[in-house]
């Protein structure tokens, strides 16, 4: 194992493995094959650090000194990849004094300002020092132990949580629509009578580290689980973590098979695509899609929606909606995007707009978002989105 760290260590700059961990000077981010996986734990006398968890990230860890760390954050596969550099872990100090952690960001720039949670359970905002050219950040660690994340973790078992919610407010039962490449089931849960002919489809959790997409929607689906017996010719379909695999892997954007999923709807080569499809394939006659939101996070709250390929009624949908109340919601103003689609592109919105003929949008929550202004506005777009389904014809 350690000959192994340090072929790997070699490869990425870091210097030579002492101990359980690469013993180097700071990390500089340089072209280098995909990660190889080392020790679960990085420790000197005074610090332990642990990647030992879901979520956590493939992150090659040197000691600098007794309380002075660094990472070196590495992507799922070679570069380029999204710049989404996703680092966790959890860590215990001896004493008083707080740790020092550099981290180096191989083929991405700081986009996360770093989450904090101690023995509450509550995620705070932890300060950092990104770099001159943004190819890292330097965080230091209050004494004690606590767990540090691009942003806050929900795994899978947090998906479960939701939807064994819903099913207590819809009476519906969750159900498995597929496997990921590991084997993970990928959850879902439909509410509203089967045979509903108008149906909508919440897709959530395609890029790992998108995390106020997922906030946003678990308030979404909340509000319309609590309405189920209210949608009368309208079911939903809700799918919140799509990417399994890459969310336990801690991956800044791809699946297992190293493949951006959501440019793989059209294609379908992954299991995770091929699941949802296999779905609506089976649906009854007479019931199909009437809208899709797909959940994302981006640097700003937006929707990406049609451009001038919306067809009258699809324009109409969105007037209904969203046109309007850009600046309704305290705390959370968002902008519209129309976006044509560009052929081939393979994204969940232009996939289901080009097969069903219907709105598709992609819900785009800032990274830095209120996360209470984010539930509040979801909680309220819901609500009018049942009033605007209800009035649209099938």
């Amino acid at each position: 194992m350690v000959m192994r760290q340090q072929r790997f260590a070699l490869l990425l700059g870091l210097g030579t493995v002492t101990g359980a961990c690469v013993q180097a000077p700071p990390p500089e981010p340089v072209s280098a094959p995909a990660p190889v996986a080392v020790e679960a734990t990085c420790r000197t006398s005074a610090a332990r650090l642990y990647f030992d968890f879901e979520g956590a990230s493939a992150s090659a860890c040197a000691v600098r000194g007794e309380r002075d760390f660094a990472l070196l954050v590495t992507p799922e596969h070679a570069p380029p990849i999204n710049p989404s550099p996703w680092y966790a872990f959890r860590y215990e100090t001896v004493g008083e004094a707080s740790v020092t952690v550099t981290l180096g960001y191989l083929g991405g720039q700081h986009r996360y300002a770093p989450k904090w949670r101690g023995d509450d359970g509550a995620w705070r905002n932890l300060p950092a020092e990104p770099s001159a050219d943004g190819k890292g950040a330097v965080i230091r660690l209050p004494a004690g132990r606590g767990m540090v994340a691009a942003q806050e973790i929900i795994p899978p078992a947090a998906a479960r949580a939701d939807l064994a919610r819903w099913s207590a407010a819809s009476g519906a039962q969750p159900f498995t629509i597929g496997t990921s490449h590991d084997g993970r089931p990928i959850e879902a849960i439909r509410f509203g009578r089967s045979d509903a002919p108008k149906l909508v489809v919440l897709l959530g959790r395609q890029h790992p580290p998108e995390v106020t997409g997922a906030i946003a929607m678990a308030a979404f689906v909340d509000t319309l689980a609590a309405r189920a017996g209210d949608l009368g010719d309208v079911q939903v379909l809700v799918v919140p973590m799509l990417n399994p695999d890459g969310v336990v892997r801690g991956h800044w954007r791809a699946n297992r098979g190293a493949v951006d999923i959501n440019r793989d709807w059209g294609e379908f080569t992954q299991p995770e695509t091929r699941a949802v499809k296999a779905w609506l394939d089976a649906l009854p006659a007479g019931v199909r899609p009437v809208l899709m939101v797909d959940f994302h996070s981006t640097s700003r709250n937006l929707f990406y929606v049609q451009g001038d390929e919306a067809s009258p009624a699809q324009q109409r949908f969105l007037d209904e909606w969203l046109v309007g109340r850009e600046k309704a919601f305290p705390g959370y103003p968002f902008t519209l995007e129309p976006r044509n689609a560009n052929p081939g592109s393979g994204t969940a919105k232009n996939w289901f707009h080009a097969t069903y003929a219907i709105p598709s949008y992609t819900y785009e929550v800032a990274d830095t978002a209120d996360r209470a202004a984010t539930r509040s506005a979801a909680r309220a777009l819901a609500e009018s989105l049942l009033g605007v389904l209800a009035r649209a014809p099938e």
